[in-house]
């Protein structure tokens, strides 16, 4: 992109791209309804210590999905969580899925008090099924391998967890518009949505940083300076799950 605009450096392109990912998120969308499916994954390489949803140093995300049919797949919403927890996914719920939706999930103890009354709630025992989990759960799997392989290809696997939210908005307004038959499409909303969005003004991101993180802390660099990428997140060998 920088060659392509005639830009002089990595961070004037980099700003330039995170304020287009700024309003990739329209206001008023709608929520996901009818028969949404709903799970969580890791974001980042395997290291030593705990494993599964205790492990640490990786970035937790959630990602729904709808059901067009009994086969074919609709748009997905994905979003960062803290944990795998109560309060989290009811907020996660709230924002991304109508209420009454019926909500399909694994067998997580979280999303029984998460769902509540305001889903129609349809877990599956995927250790129980005898079946593998991307045939239990065969719409949010697929996503999950998508976005990691986007992340490691499309991008190096050079992203900082302070912008996980941000690069997740990109993958998921492309994702959403798969089935455009214009590529001209996407670019028209984008568009759209920047002409429409309140102005940004400031600093060069670029010259704005953070305090130095704790040590084996997620947090990063807020912006990268040129040659300098800040403390990203290890994806290292993502083609794993």
């Amino acid at each position: 992109m920088k060659l392509m605009l005639g830009f002089s450096s990595d961070q004037t392109a980099w700003a330039m791209l995170h304020r287009y990912r700024s309003v990739l998120v329209r206001p008023g969308r709608e929520r996901l309804h009818g028969y949404v499916e709903m799970d969580e994954s890791f974001l980042g390489a395997p290291q030593p210590g705990k494993r599964d949803r205790g492990a640490a140093g990786k970035v937790l995300i959630a990602i729904a999905i709808k059901h067009v049919g009994t086969t074919n797949l609709g748009c997905a919403r994905v979003g960062v969580v803290e944990n795998a927890w109560v309060p989290e996914f009811p907020r996660f719920l709230l924002e991304n899925v109508e209420p009454g939706a019926t909500l399909i999930t694994d067998g997580l103890r979280s999303y029984p008090t998460a769902v509540g009354t305001t889903y129609t709630h349809e877990p599956i025992n995927v250790k129980g099924s005898d079946q593998l989990a991307h045939e239990t759960l065969p719409g949010v799997h697929p996503v999950v391998s998508l976005i990691k392989r986007w992340q490691l290809g499309t991008h190096q696997t050079s992203i900082e967890a302070d912008h996980v939210t941000a690069y997740l908005n990109e993958f998921r307004f492309s994702f959403n518009r798969r089935h455009s038959h214009s590529r001209g499409i996407p670019f028209f909303r984008l568009t759209e949505l920047a002409v429409g969005s309140p102005r940004v003004s400031g600093e060069p991101t670029a010259k704005k940083r953070c305090p130095s993180p704790p040590e084996g802390s997620l947090r990063a660099w807020c912006e990268p300076r040129s040659g300098d990428y800040g403390k990203s997140l290890n994806w290292g060998d993502a083609r794993q799950g």
